[in-house]
């Protein structure tokens, strides 16, 4: 695997009160440098800037993907399994709401995964992935 470098994802919140419970409070992501318009998260080392949007309307689309319907569009990070399972854990414990309930999928096939989908309070859809073994993300 390459060397990995920060991306920077910048999207609409509607409400960024909001959007620091859950980012911050819930996900546990470090909030960096804001205005009264926007703010940013460390996201596991990448940079989310939430940009505030009053009038969001979240999109209600989805792709079929090992039998789940996935909202498209999402976003989110892949991590090894103690860091997937111990997330899953601190969802369900806030009480998150799971778009599609955390579980493996690819059983026994290159690329095994356990995945989860949920959203933010405005909508925004994210999935995390867990790998056993993280150079198999690629896999064929």
């Amino acid at each position: 695997m390459n060397a990995l470098y920060p991306f920077h994802l910048a999207f609409f919140v509607r409400d960024l009160d909001e959007a620091r419970g859950f980012y911050g409070g819930i996900l546990g992501f470090t909030e960096g440098r804001s205005t009264e318009r926007w703010v940013d998260f460390d996201c596991m080392g990448h940079q989310l800037s939430l940009h505030l949007k009053a009038d969001l309307q979240p999109s209600a689309q989805a792709g079929l993907v090992d039998g789940d319907a996935v909202p498209i569009p999402h976003f989110g990070v892949v991590l090894d399994m103690p860091k997937w399972h111990a997330l899953a854990e601190r969802a369900r414990s806030a009480g998150i709401v799971f778009v599609v309930e955390p579980h493996v999928r690819f059983a026994g096939l290159p690329g095994e995964q356990s995945t989860m989908f949920f959203c933010d309070p405005s909508g925004n859809a994210l999935e995390f992935k867990g790998l056993a073994a993280l150079n198999q993300l690629f896999a064929l």
